[in-house]
């Protein structure tokens, strides 16, 4: 598949042209920018030729224009499809879009959230339309990236109603952030749902990410790309009473202040110019506005990288890209030193000499470094396209019935702990669904800082390590906080304490169970997902219809195919049985490379 990328900014225009096959090659690159007197500045490459010049094209409608006879003119045609970088999504775009009249009105509305992108984004997807109307055209969204945020990480806490209106943190650089965190995993030879990641965008927009075993935890940028570092001309973290103070004391009213946080902000403000490499050269030669302004900038972002790393509850990876990152050995430097003791190390030589090309990830962590430091190209547009394909094969869903089953709180113990907690092996009251399981005649108390469980049945066998799986609600009442885990992936869990009649056992391993399906391999080939696939299942009939996204498919030898949930999913679904749901998934993603590990699974903002 041949994939057009158009990346549109408010005065310049990144395009690529990509073949999905294979290797994924990039047929062309290029760039047109500087648009004065009536021409442009063009950078192009097709194959390993560049082909730069000064075409006579006033503005970006006609270099969009240009760019099909550009294209044959270098023998470039067979295009599939057009791919479009589109700022902000907000809550209702999590995945791409196909463009049509109907969703471009509604991404407009989203226009106030991202002022400086989402207007030239539209531009170049309503001209692309006219060059290539009988292409599809597919958006994707910087935001859709973040929005498997957790709430806790995205609700502002402020007035109900200020949250009804929208009111939210979004973020930006999704598609740079997956990117980098993809190709990380790569180089790391590890799947990215095993991995702690924090992501470096650091350009004239920069934002930092936590990807927490491949999803999105928290990122830097906000409600708006206003919000968390320090940028080109934006400011990033400003107590929002300074709408106040200025308002009081220079007359400002919140049109002016929020101008000036955009575009007169950040290192433009600091040290009178937006390029990091102007305040690195002034610094250099001992101007004091410059060397304040990277303390600042590299301040801000380490204390970003150790606060998410904390988060997430550990770190396997630190991750640089984007125009500073990519380019500046100094400043990747600054920002790591002093993260020593979470066992971040530069080797000096490899920070100051990375070889970036052909998609490199090369690591820069001091021989022996716990935690890996990589610096690679981001590639936003190669993501675009991918995304783009992934978006056309999704064009009709497929529905098919699955049982929905509700897991209340439950233990399964590791052999060790059933001999201290009942100095006996387990013995079956009744059989599960799922072939070889049973509930045993036997419960524990569950013990957490604030309150108990008391008779919390132990499924069986046992198994190679203690897991005690419990609801969201359920977290609340013990007083801890658990993460939402697959089944075994139990590293950085909480404590807890369980008591039984023969002894008590301390013990991690508290977890929120993730919704799962657990499928029969006969039933995986017949309905066309594979082992680690992401589906969508719809509960209707209860009163409370209700589509849960997000369902890993767990493909197992005998299995019993049945989705299971906890019980406040069931609550919210309105489920007090029986019930069965409609597995959706799309239409033409059949079985694919692989499972997933273990128990489970350039733009500028």
């Amino acid at each position: 598949m041949r994939i057009l990328v158009f990346n549109a900014g408010s005065s310049s225009l990144k395009f690529g042209v990509y073949d999905l096959s294979g290797d994924e090659t990039q047929r062309v690159k290029g760039s047109f920018d500087r648009f004065r007197g009536g021409t442009c500045e063009l950078k192009l490459t097709v194959g390993d030729q560049r082909h730069d010049a000064t075409p006579a094209l006033p503005d970006l409608a006609a270099a969009i224009a240009a760019v099909p006879d550009l294209m044959s003119a270098h023998g470039v045609s067979g295009l599939d499809a057009i791919g479009h970088r589109i700022a902000h999504g907000g809550a209702r775009f999590a995945a791409p879009a196909r463009l049509d009249p109907a969703t471009l009105a509604e991404i407009e509305t989203l226009t106030p959230l991202a002022p400086l992108h989402n207007p030239a984004n539209l531009a170049a997807v309503r001209l692309a339309m006219q060059v290539w109307p009988d292409l599809p055209q597919i958006g994707v969204f910087d935001t859709a990236f973040h929005l498997s945020a957790p709430a806790f990480a995205t609700t502002y806490a402020v007035p109900q109603a200020w949250r009804d209106a929208g009111l939210r943190r979004f973020g930006f650089h999704g598609t740079s952030h997956k990117y980098v965190a993809l190709r990380a995993a790569e180089a790391i030879g590890q799947p990215v749902d095993r991995l702690q990641i924090v992501s470096c965008h650091l350009g004239n927009g920069a934002s930092v990410c936590a990807i927490n075993r491949g999803r999105s935890m928290d990122t830097s940028m906000g409600l708006t790309p206003l919000e968390g570092l320090v940028m080109g001309t934006r400011s990033g973290d400003v107590d929002p009473g300074a709408f106040g103070f200025l308002a009081r004391e220079l007359g400002l009213g919140v049109d002016r202040v929020e101008a000036a946080l955009y575009n007169d902000s950040g290192l433009k403000a600091l040290t009178g110019s937006p390029d990091m490499r102007d305040a690195e050269d002034r610094a250099a030669a001992g101007d004091a506005a410059a060397q304040l302004a990277i303390e600042i900038y590299a301040y801000r972002a380490r204390k970003y990288i150790g606060a998410y790393a904390a988060a997430m509850g550990g770190l396997d990876a630190l991750v640089f890209t984007g125009g500073i990152g990519e380019n500046s050995a100094s400043m990747r430097r600054r920002i790591c030193d002093g993260l020593e003791f979470m066992g971040v190390t530069l080797d000096h030589d490899r920070n100051a000499r990375p070889d970036l090309a052909h998609r490199a990830a090369p690591e820069l962590q001091a021989w022996g470094g716990r935690v890996r430091v990589i610096v690679t190209e981001t590639q936003e547009q190669l993501q675009i396209a991918r995304e783009t394909a992934q978006a056309l094969q999704r064009a009709a869903p497929v529905c098919l019935s699955v049982p929905v089953a509700v897991s209340a709180r439950h233990v399964h113990l590791a052999p060790d702990h059933v001999q201290a907690l009942f100095g006996a092996p387990l013995t079956a009251a009744f059989p599960l669904r799922q072939p070889g399981n049973f509930a045993a005649h036997q419960t524990v108390r569950v013990e957490g800082p604030k309150g108990a469980f008391d008779g919390v049945r132990v499924l069986g066998p046992a198994r190679g390590r203690t897991q005690i799986e419990v609801s969201r609600t359920d977290t609340f009442a013990l007083g801890l906080t658990a993460p939402v885990r697959l089944s075994g992936d139990l590293d950085g869990t909480p404590r807890v304490r369980l008591v039984g009649p023969a002894g008590t056992v301390e013990t991690d391993g508290l977890i929120i169970a993730a919704r799962h399906i657990h499928m029969h391999p006969d039933d995986a080939a017949r309905w066309g997902v594979r082992d680690g696939q992401e589906v969508e299942v719809r509960v209707t009939g209860t009163g409370r219809d209700m589509t849960f996204s997000e369902v890993l498919i767990r493909v197992q030898p005998n299995a019993f195919t049945e989705m299971h949930i906890d019980t406040d999913e069931a609550n919210a679904a309105g489920i007090s049985g029986a019930a069965t749901g409609a597995l959706i998934r799309p239409a033409g993603v059949g079985p694919g490379p692989g499972p997933v590990s273990g128990a489970g699974s350039g733009s500028e903002v």
